[in-house]
């Protein structure tokens, strides 16, 4: 087998609180790889409460995984990995929220970029991603923005990622058995 057919490339969607994370932490142990936990939050100790979720983390991980923080520079870090590797990045809605201020341009190419590092990587890749536009359409532009540029991140890591899961009310769902990916 090549290293080209040895690379996993899987997408964990799901709302809020359930289970993505933990779903995504199983199956990288199941690779049988040393992980590496790609940690796109911005540490703000001045937020108890976002420290508390970041802390929840830290704690599920096994002690030999190795974590980066990488808030912005996301297709660098992925350029990076070996085919030995496991990158487990934690999470997409986050690198996002980091990045929205980029204008279109500036965001297409971001964009481009990183799906390019995703299709040469022969590492295994396991992103989380959050599911933003199942409720109402956000009254404000960024908010409009964020769910958008999200959506179209997810659908088009979704594309390329097999398998697909959702996780949802402590349940998951291998997308990619039950349903039928759309045309690019």
């Amino acid at each position: 087998m090549t290293q080209a057919a040895q690379k996993r490339v899987i997408l964990v969607t799901g709302p809020a609180r359930s289970g993505k994370s933990e779903w995504a932490e199983t199956l990288a142990i199941e690779s049988g790889k040393p992980v590496i936990y790609v940690a796109t939050a911005k540490v703000d100790p001045t937020d108890s409460e976002w420290q508390h979720r970041i802390e929840q983390h830290q704690h599920r991980r096994p002690t030999d995984w190795r974590t980066v923080e990488v808030p912005v520079d996301l297709g660098a870090t992925i350029q990076q990995a070996t085919d030995r590797s496991c990158l487990l990045i934690d999470s997409l809605g986050t690198w996002v929220a980091n990045v929205l201020e980029q204008d279109e341009a500036a965001w297409e190419k971001t964009l481009q970029e990183l799906l390019e590092y995703i299709e040469n990587c022969v590492g295994d890749l396991i992103f989380v991603a959050e599911e933003t536009g199942w409720g109402v359409v956000p009254a404000y532009p960024v908010g409009r923005l964020f769910r958008d540029r999200l959506g179209m991140l997810v659908r088009r890591v979704g594309a390329r990622a097999n398998p697909v899961y959702l996780v949802t009310g402590g349940h998951v769902l291998n997308l990619s058995i039950l349903g039928n990916p759309l045309a690019p």
